[in-house]
């Protein structure tokens, strides 16, 4: 009987599986690299120019060379990212912002998930579209665009519908990262109490840090951990949405989802580990960085994979629903920060 290892017939395997993921997978990360220039040089946001590198790229993903690679990013590399983003949570942070606020976020992210399916049953907009465009302008963002994506059962509008969602989000992201510094001075929010506004209402890590840090170093740190706090119900918001999918029956387009995904099952081991303390600050540093780098290459595939036509036909309603979302969550937390700390 042969023996793989011997014969190198394992080795042969893997070669044909993962030599043919290199060429679309470099790309990506090219892709990713550059982006992360622009925004590092010209402060733009790193996902978005991500995205847009990869749109002008599209062609890349029919090419038979690079598709295997793209595909291979879009997929796998995006969840592999989703779920090292566990190494930056901890019990800790929960801790340090109190009770009455958590409870606040968590209302916030149930309500905004609901008020989208409401809103897109009024607008001609399905629930799978609903529930990616409300659970990432109610969590985090991309990050969380992407992770539900992957558990929702696909159809001919899938690509389409996430590239938009991620293209919204990030640049709702970038006006509410220029506005919402103005807006909390007007209100004569503090220091601490602008921090856990922006935090609790700016849809990804990146524009949280800007607009938060562009106050004062307290409001920076502030908004960062509210944001944290937010990133952290990505795993429960992905598992449940996913339960409630496979409960409910997948429409004949497409398979089933997963009954427990398997990069939610790697997000809370990790959020565990750092919670007790067995990921070293230096390591945990390092994941944060890799899953950072991770989701920006992951984005540049989906770019690359959408049909840019297909993106333009999207039409009003779509853009109504993810505009309403996020104002509906900057009014729900603004009234709760009045409610909670008598501001």
């Amino acid at each position: 009987m042969p023996h793989p290892l011997r014969d190198g017939a394992l080795g042969t395997y893997l070669s044909e599986r993962i030599r043919p993921l290199f060429p679309g997978l470099l790309v990506a990360v090219l892709v990713a690299l550059a982006a992360q220039f622009v925004a590092e040089h010209y402060g733009a946001p790193a996902m978005l120019m991500a995205l847009l590198f990869g749109i002008a790229l599209n062609f890349l993903s029919e090419t038979e060379r690079t598709a295997p690679g793209i595909g291979f990013t879009a997929r796998t590399v995006l969840r592999f990212g989703v779920a090292v983003l566990g190494a930056r949570i901890s019990l800790e942070l929960f801790l340090a912002i109190g009770w009455e606020m958590i409870g606040l976020l968590v209302l916030g992210v149930i309500l905004t998930i609901l008020f989208g399916v409401v809103l897109a049953r009024f607008i001609g907009q399905g629930p799978r579209f609903a529930i990616l465009t409300a659970g990432a302008v109610a969590i985090c963002g991309a990050s969380a665009a992407m992770a539900i994506a992957a558990v929702l059962p696909k159809d001919e509008k899938s690509e389409r519908n996430l590239l938009f969602t991620v293209f919204g989000v990030t640049l709702l992201s970038t006006i509410a990262m220029v506005l919402y510094p103005i807006l909390t001075g007007a209100l004569g929010f503090d220091d601490t109490t602008a921090g856990i506004f922006i935090g609790a209402t700016v849809h990804d890590v990146a524009q949280v840090v800007g607009a938060g840090f562009s106050i004062s170093q307290e409001t920076g740190e502030t908004s960062t951990m509210v944001k944290l706090i937010r990133v952290s119900l990505l795993a429960p918001v992905v598992l449940l949405i996913a339960l409630w999918w496979r409960s409910a029956g997948a429409p004949a387009e497409g398979p089933r989802p997963p009954l427990v995904p398997g990069f939610v099952i790697g997000f809370l081991v990790l959020a565990g580990l750092n919670s007790l303390g067995l990921i070293p600050a230096g390591i945990a540093a390092w994941l944060s960085s890799v899953s950072s780098w991770a989701l920006l290459s992951a984005i540049a595939a989906v770019g690359m994979k959408t049909d840019m036509k297909a993106m333009l036909q999207v039409g009003g309603g779509p853009i109504a629903l993810i505009v309403a979302e996020t104002v509906f969550l900057a009014l729900l937390i603004l009234g709760g920060i009045y409610l909670l700390r008598g501001v």
